[in-house]
């Protein structure tokens, strides 16, 4: 059955085929698995919430902004790395293959440590800068500092993952994906209803299970013989190349610290508004993160397959699949819409059945379901420029409509919506700053688009990454 599977939905040449059928063959696992790795942080904070309180839950909420922003460097390296590997797999570049993939291996391994090390030393420092509530304060700082005491971990599996998509495999990171999931369950289940370990229970069950998926990519990646040569050679860092990798990649880690640093202004405004208002977005935050799983893989998706295809030279290829991606993408989002606005309730009982989270979770669901559709010209159009390796211009949509737009106005709509049972502004200022912001940022990534400049890229990145020796 296994080897059924790796057969039809394995490592893809994208460059030939029906543009429809190889995206919907590479999305599906991709798609799985995204919700799968989603399941991490929402079982954590389902088990918490039920277990320990509203509290708890709120605690774990409040950090996350934080954690995704001390992850910039993964998201950079990932990016860039995924791009090359579908450039140079596409042309059938071997050797840039491999030396691309063990300089992205070597780069994990020293970010992870910085960030570690950053983590570590100012946790408490940011926490208190956010003005974390005393009653959440210190199960947040226990629950921040575990997590990046496994940074390394969380940094391999997503890298290697990539490397593997950009090979056109998201079927073999989505079977060991899903056996950690289930260790996660079982362990959340054990140390925190078990034992009593609260938060910090949780983030070991989670630090636990990333160490398991990401040990059995890497053996996989090491096995792969036939595609990938892993060696001293290979991972000694290449300047040329370490460069090409961050250049491509950083603008995408640039829009993740950017969006990351207005969530946490973001996160300071919903602190202000109190421990419940905490507890909502935290739930409703995990719910969103289910909702744009599938705009996430479709974006992911057709930035492999253009790459692929740009490497191959197939611009012709390109068009095909870019409107093959974006009607994928419109059918579910739809689709995910009405079940949002017709289930939100259900959905938020999973975490608290406290009746007045209950009913603000319901509308702030409500108001987000409506930006969704918003989101899947986002991600689509984003991923075909920086499948091309136009990465830049998402970074300053990011800075636009994040920083310069969303959290003004959060802050103004909060400022305008006081009132005696909301002194510190309604919290339906996060979300309707939030659903301005996505329609604001469609738009212009659309706009971007059209004007075509990322067909200029072609093959420029591979050339540009040959290592100097050549």
């Amino acid at each position: 059955m296994f080897e059924q599977l790796i057969k039809y939905f394995g490592a893809q040449d994208l460059t030939v085929g029906s543009p429809m059928s190889n995206l919907l063959k590479f999305s599906i696992p991709l798609l799985i698995g995204n919700i799968a790795q989603q399941l991490y942080s929402t079982v954590d904070a389902i088990i918490v919430g039920r277990y320990v309180g509203d509290t708890a839950l709120a605690s774990v909420g409040s950090v996350m902004p934080i954690v995704n922003l001390l992850l910039v460097l993964f998201v950079a390296i990932s990016t860039g790395a995924g791009i090359l590997v579908s450039q140079a797999f596409g042309a059938k570049n071997k050797e840039l293959l491999n030396q691309t993939i063990g300089n992205a291996l070597t780069l994990i391994v020293v970010s992870s440590l910085l960030i570690m090390g950053f983590a570590l030393a100012f946790s408490t420092h940011i926490l208190r800068l956010l003005e974390t509530p005393v009653e959440v304060f210190d199960a947040a700082n226990a629950y921040l500092r575990i997590l990046f005491i496994g940074a390394v971990w969380f940094g391999f599996y997503n890298i290697i993952s990539g490397i593997l998509r950009g090979l056109g495999d998201s079927i073999t990171p989505l079977v060991f994906l899903l056996l950690t999931v289930a260790i996660n369950i079982v362990l959340d289940i054990w140390f925190v209803a078990g034992l009593g370990w609260g938060v910090e229970g949780a983030a070991w069950a989670t630090i636990i299970s990333q160490f398991a998926a990401s040990v059995m990519s890497l053996i996989h990646l090491v096995r792969i013989k036939d595609t990938v040569t892993i060696n001293r050679k290979t991972l000694m860092p290449q300047r040329a190349l370490t460069g090409q990798l961050m250049r491509i990649g950083m603008p995408a880690g640039m829009t993740q610290a950017i969006f990351s640093m207005a969530m946490i202004f973001v996160q300071a405004l919903t602190n202000s508004m109190g421990y419940e208002v905490i507890t909502t977005s935290t739930a409703v935050m995990r719910i969103d993160g289910f909702a744009m799983m599938p705009n996430f893989t479709f974006g992911m998706a057709i930035s492999t397959y253009v790459a692929q295809n740009i490497g191959a030279r197939r611009m012709d290829r390109v068009d095909q699949g870019s409107r093959a991606a974006l009607k994928i993408g419109l059918i579910v989002s739809v689709s995910l819409t009405l079940l949002l606005i017709f289930f939100g309730s259900f959905m938020i009982r999973l975490f608290t059945d406290t009746p007045f989270i209950i009913q603000l979770g319901v509308r702030q669901i409500r108001i987000l379901a409506a930006g969704y559709i918003a989101m899947t010209f986002t991600q689509i159009f984003g991923g075909i420029m920086r499948g091309a390796g136009h990465t830049m211009p998402m970074m300053w949509i990011s800075l636009a409509t994040t920083v310069t737009f969303r959290v003004p106005a959060a802050y103004l709509i909060a400022y305008l919506t006081r009132s005696d049972i909301w002194p510190n502004g309604s919290p339906d200022a996060l979300y309707f700053s939030l659903v301005a912001n996505w329609i604001l940022g469609a738009i212009l990534t659309f706009l971007i688009y059209r004007r075509g400049r990322w067909r200029d890229k072609d093959l420029s990145l591979l050339m540009k990454a040959q290592v100097a020796e050549h």
